[in-house]
Formats: structure tokens, C-alpha cells, sequence
């Protein structure tokens, strides 16, 4: 469902990604993980056809992300990690225009808004401007859109920023429904361990380069770590959280 081979991206002379190959099946939700500016989200928009490639190739439910942009458009759900929308308009006014884009019918189209609104709790509210809408708020709407046509292949980038504890267990429950389904799902979140309950596989990126891939068990033991964030945390060269949060205390107590 989703395949990279040597795919790459500079930046004038910075390298963001350097020859990414990935593959992602049907049913499978892989978790994309690395430091800020490791290059998630550069990866993100080649493979939803936002950013071509500086090299290599990628293909999305069959096709390629630069000969056919749109037809990867058609099969993708997205969310992106700005969580922008048109604030001027309503939620539900937001979910008929994405409606539209895809050429739904609507007849066909609203009563699954309804559900997905009330899925998320913000059914009463649907009918007001979106500024009025909290980040939480909004980025339900964004999650809803990104289902909305039911896609292929649904990429979320950082989906969980602002949602409450409620939704966010909703969302992760649907997620694997969805897998079941044979939906892939490329989860890319700083979140780890929603990431080590919900994912299937993670790939785990530094600089630009795959530097793991595996299960979350996998990894652990090929780190010779007792979970994850741990695993993170040593692959990506971040500092022990105990020794960073001593120091952190010393400084500011003067000792």
C-alpha cells in the first residue's frame, strides 16, 4: 500500500531524507518515529504528493506520487501537523466541502458526517464557526475529514495534538478497526507509548536515515532496552531523562 525506494529530499545543500526505503501493507499500522528535524515530516508529504523528491520513487495504493498526484490524492485520508482548517466556516460546513472535493454523494455523505461528529463528541457544536473551536476541537474535524471518504491509506502526523483523553481512546480503538479492515496507516507521533500500544511495526529515523525498524519488542531487545521511549531515547542520542532532570534541579537550586 505504500512503498519508497531511495527516496530522498535536500534542501538547497541540507539533506532532510536520505534514501528512505519503506514498504507499508494492507492491515498494517507503522509507526514513524525520529527527533525533531530527523525528517518525518518531509517523508509525510512526499509520499502524500505535497513535496516531489529530490530522488527515488514512491508508489501509494499503486501509484506514483509524482506521475500521479492525484490518484494518490483520491486513495489517501490526511492529517496534517500544522491542524490547520477554514476557521470561518462551520465543522460541518468543513466535512461538506471535503465531501465535495472527493466528489462524494451527499445524500451518501452526511449521515456518515453525523456519526463521525458524534463519534468525537462535537456533534453540538457542528453548526458554529470553527473559531470558536478549540485546537482539540479542531483537530476532531481534521480526523474526521481524513476518514471521511474512506481511504486506502490514511496518514497522520501527529493526530493526537489537543484531542482529550476520551477521544484520543476512541481514535486509537478505530485505528486498529480500520487495520482489521486492511487499511495502512502511517502513524508518525512524538508519543511514544501510544505508539508502542497501538503500532504494528515502527521504522525509527535520525538525520534523515532509517536507523531501526521492527516491532516494539524487537527493537527493545535489539537495543538491549526495557521499552520504546527507551529505545528512542538511546538510538536518536538524547540525554538520560534522570541525569538531564538532575542536572536541570542542581542549576536552578544553585548546587
Amino acid at each position: 500500500m505504500i512503498e519508497a525506494k531511495g527516496l530522498a529530499r535536500s534542501f538547497g545543500d541540507k539533506v532532510a531524507l536520505a534514501g528512505l526505503d519503506l514498504r507499508v501493507g494492507a492491515g498494517e499500522i507503522l509507526g514513524f518515529l525520529g527527533p525533531n528535524g530527523a525528517g518525518k515530516t518531509t517523508t509525510v508529504k512526499m509520499l502524500t504528493a505535497m513535496l516531489p523528491p529530490t530522488a527515488g520513487s514512491a508508489r501509494v495504493a499503486g501509484f506514483d506520487v509524482e506521475k500521479q498526484p492525484l490518484e494518490v490524492k483520491r486513495r489517501i485520508g490526511f492529517v496534517p501537523e500544522s491542524g490547520a482548517v477554514y476557521e470561518n466556516l462551520t465543522g460541518r460546513e468543513y466535512l461538506e466541502l471535503v465531501a465535495s472535493l472527493h466528489h462524494l454523494d451527499m445524500a451518501e455523505a452526511r449521515p456518515r458526517m453525523h456519526e463521525m461528529l458524534e463519534l468525537f463528541g462535537i456533534l453540538r457544536d457542528a453548526d458554529l464557526r470553527m473559531t470558536q473551536f478549540s485546537k482539540g476541537m479542531k483537530q476532531k474535524v481534521l480526523l474526521a475529514a481524513a476518514m471521511l471518504h474512506n481511504p486506502a491509506v490514511l496518514f497522520l502526523d501527529e493526530p493526537l495534538n489537543g484531542i482529550d483523553a476520551n477521544a484520543a481512546l476512541i481514535f486509537k480503538e478505530l485505528l486498529r478497526r480500520l487495520a482489521d479492515q486492511g487499511k495502512a496507516i502511517f502513524f508518525s507521533s512524538h508519543i511514544l507509548e501510544v505508539v508502542e500500544r497501538v503500532c504494528t511495526r515502527i521504522v525509527i529515523i535520525n538525520q534523515g536515515r532509517v536507523v531501526i525498524e521492527g516491532t516494539p519488542q524487537e527493537i527493545a531487545t535489539d537495543t538491549r532496552t526495557s521499552d520504546l521511549e527507551s529505545a528512542f531515547n538511546k538510538l536518536t542520542g538524547g540525554r538520560d531523562a534522570g541525569e538531564a532532570s538532575a542536572d536541570f534541579l542542581r542549576a536552578v537550586g544553585g548546587r
